[in-house]
């Protein structure tokens, strides 16, 4: 199977149907439907903003707080449902797998897609929320969309590796939500990044290597203020802060070429 960067139309219909059918169901019962994409991002800010924002007294010194916190729960709930999702894709579509000869991959990618669709309804969210808050539009605003993208490619590529293991080993998933729970506090989404630099040049240097804080910050750079620290004006090293992108495009390839030799064995195994 191999995985092409063009889909035919076949394959972008199944794709488009399967997008719809994943949007649908992950709300279908719920008394307040799809307004649960919105809430869910929107009730865990509110939660981190009282105790850190409000009780902790964290983030006074960043312009705009509130929205810089808003911007990072969006885009690690983005990160999180890509790839708990993505990694549990295969196993839910089982039945649909041994009964159409399909491309395996698609599986996986419209139920990242599903995530993408709630991250940019919460994108708009935020752009309110931060005129509100007095952020002046830039043509910044649109160094916004490459970090996206790679945020989006990292959580693919874990996806398409962890999510091609977990079909023979179902603890994939148990393991990677302690991962995610640890890995929570390992990214700058309450704290800013200041407060580690002003104790450990070192250590911020380790976090923005991370490919996910360096495309949150990017984010927050892009849309909020131009004070936020990232990899290209904090590392005095440009072949060094490229090394979060090649660890997310290395991760995509990875998992792609070890989704596609595996992809082989689903059927029977799922």
């Amino acid at each position: 199977m191999n995985i092409p960067l063009v889909l035919n139309r076949k394959n972008r219909i199944l794709l488009k149907e399967l997008t719809k059918t994943d949007f649908k169901l992950r709300y279908q019962g719920s008394v307040l439907g799809y307004l649960w994409a919105l809430l869910r991002p929107l009730m865990m800010f509110a939660i981190l903003y009282i105790v850190f924002a409000k009780l902790l007294r964290i983030g006074g010194d960043i312009p705009h707080y509130p929205v810089y916190l808003l911007c990072g729960t969006t885009m690690w709930s983005f990160f999180t449902e890509c790839t708990s999702q993505g990694i549990q894709a295969i196993v839910n579509r089982g039945d649909l797998l041994r009964k159409i000869s399909f491309p395996k991959y698609i599986v996986v990618v419209s139920t990242t897609l599903t995530a993408v669709i709630n991250m940019l309804i919460n994108l708009v969210v935020i752009i309110i929320f931060a005129l509100i808050n007095g952020v002046t539009p830039t043509w910044s605003w649109f160094l916004i969309i490459p970090a996206i993208l790679q945020l989006y490619l990292l959580s693919l590529g874990i996806a398409f590796l962890l999510g091609s293991i977990n079909v023979k080993y179902r603890d994939i998933t148990s393991i990677w939500d302690v991962l995610t729970q640890a890995l929570f506090y390992a990214v700058p989404i309450i704290y800013p990044i200041s407060m580690v630099a002003d104790t450990s040049a070192l250590a911020a240097k380790v976090i923005l290597l991370n490919p996910i804080s360096q495309a949150i910050q990017d984010i927050r750079f892009g849309l909020i203020t131009h004070e936020t620290i990232t990899t290209w004006n904090y590392l005095d090293n440009i072949p060094l802060a490229l090394l979060p992108i090649l660890i997310t495009l290395s991760l995509l390839v990875i998992g792609a070429l070890v989704f596609r030799r595996k992809s082989k064995f689903f059927a029977e195994e799922v």
